[in-house]
């Protein structure tokens, strides 16, 4: 016999929330607001019995299962079992093994400030605010990058309950095939309620923002570009464009202007930094400039994002080079000319992302050179719009395209566009290992591998909780 609802709220220390009860609006809805999560039950699990109970309870229903922690990247809602691990945010941190033991809910933040007092930092994304186990199953390209590669190059063990609810604990040396796919390979094989990460010996970058007016420095874009094809490992940097509402809650230097910021995190001493960053300083009138040695704990404040819950689309490119003749694009794009609000960001990728870390794993295309980013905010009745917008601005970058990073899109993709995302083989490889752990399609993560044809079930085989 199924166990019930009320079954269910007895065995967890967390809650259960069903639609209609006081708290599952906001257990249910994250940062992004763009087609929220409905399911039928919620389990905001306070511990890994907890995600155990939620899976069972799903599985003995047939009902597809998800995951949420803050929900930054949300692109494939459940109406079925939604376990919510924003409650599981410990941090442990061992300061003579530079590791930090991070559960399943921890945002980049908790991690930050445990380990900031013992002179390390994580390998950290742009936003402090997103989950750091969700950031590194999908790869996790963050500030110290170009220096130390990926953050899934530096887990050393994962724990996660399996769709058929085993607890396990998953190392190179208990289970290499799992340990490979989960680093990587996003949300597809179980549900992770820890992980154990290795830490920098960090305490202190060169970082902030150098903001032009693109009326002012049309070819900022272009000398960047140039600019990056000789700064050492060290140094991670990005630029962003937009247009800013002429709005009083913003600073004055850009009010109304079509703005590029360029995002610099260095490691290494602020006499380099100031000497690397001189031609782009030179470019011309500098509107803000945000570029000083700063704490590692204040390392949220480089790329300066907002932290408003919002809806919000965006696609990517991961490409071998910037052509000068597509960025243009770009900064019509960013403009107001454009037909909704676009934010435009590139990055520059290689350095330590293009080594093979010393135990492989399933992060796809080390030899981008850079990843081209379009996000646009989405209100009602825009989406089309929206989607369209994004694939015209990366078209002209298709020459270059080696696929597309799972970690920058947000909102759903098809079934090639995920394939894209991975070597050939290693998408192949990653189709059996989801069928071997997933055979009857419970999860459903974000950017879904399928399971190999004639391995597994059809995503539409669950059934939902009556």
């Amino acid at each position: 016999m199924n166990e019930t609802i009320d079954e269910l709220a007895g065995r967890v220390r967390g809650a259960v929330y069903v639609p209609g009860a006081d708290g599952y609006d906001g257990e249910r809805i994250g940062f992004q607001l763009l087609e929220p999560h409905r399911p039928a039950v919620i389990v905001a699990a306070a511990g890994a019995d907890d995600v155990r109970a939620a899976v069972e309870y799903a599985a003995a229903h047939h009902a597809p299962v998800a995951v949420q922690a803050g929900g930054h990247g949300l692109a494939a809602p459940t109406e079925g079992v939604l376990i919510s691990t924003r409650r599981m945010s410990g941090v442990r941190v061992d300061p003579g093994k530079r590791t930090a033991w991070v559960e399943a809910g921890a945002t980049w933040r908790n991690v930050i400030e445990a380990a900031a007092p013992h002179g390390l930092a994580p390998l950290s994304g742009s936003f402090p605010g997103v989950g750091a186990v969700s950031y590194t199953l999908g790869g996790g390209v963050g500030l110290m990058a170009r220096r130390y590669g990926f953050a899934a190059d530096h887990v050393r063990r994962v724990d996660l309950v399996t769709p058929d609810a085993r607890q396990r604990q998953v190392t190179a040396e208990s289970d290499p095939d799992l340990f490979w796919a989960l680093r990587g390979g996003g949300g597809n094989f179980g549900v992770v309620t820890g992980m154990e990460i290795d830490l920098m010996p960090v305490d202190r970058i060169y970082g902030g923002g150098l903001f032009f007016d693109v009326e002012q420095v049309p070819e900022v874009l272009d000398a960047w570009r140039r600019w990056t094809a000789a700064v050492p490992e060290e140094m991670t940097s990005a630029v962003s464009m937009l247009t800013y509402p002429d709005l009083p809650v913003l600073p004055e230097p850009m009010r109304g202007r079509h703005v590029a910021q360029i995002q610099i995190a260095f490691l290494g001493t602020e006499a380099d930094a100031r000497s690397l960053v001189e031609p782009l300083r030179s470019l011309g009138p500098v509107l803000r400039d945000t570029l000083r040695e700063l704490p590692y704990t204040e390392s949220g404040t480089v790329f300066d994002e907002p932290d408003q819950p919002h809806a919000y689309r965006s696609r990517n490119l991961l490409v071998r080079d910037l052509a000068p003749g597509a960025l243009p694009g770009l900064v019509k794009a960013a403009s107001p000319a454009a037909p909704v609000m676009g934010v435009v960001g590139l990055r520059h990728l290689g350095g330590a992302l293009a080594r093979a870390p010393r135990t492989a794993n399933a992060v796809g295309h080390r030899d981008a050179a850079y990843a081209v980013m379009i996000l646009s905010p989405v209100e009602p009745g825009e989406a089309e719009t929206v989607r369209d917008f994004h694939r015209d601005v990366l078209a002209p970058f298709a020459g270059q395209a080696l696929g597309c990073s799972l970690n920058f899109s947000f909102g759903p993709l098809d079934g090639q566009e995920i394939r894209s995302a991975f070597a050939p083989e290693d998408f192949e490889r990653l189709t059996l290992l989801r069928a071997r752990h997933d055979p009857h399609a419970l999860l459903r993560a974000n950017h879904p591998v399928p399971a190999a044809p004639g391995r597994g079930h059809r995503e539409g085989e669950t059934r939902p909780i009556s």
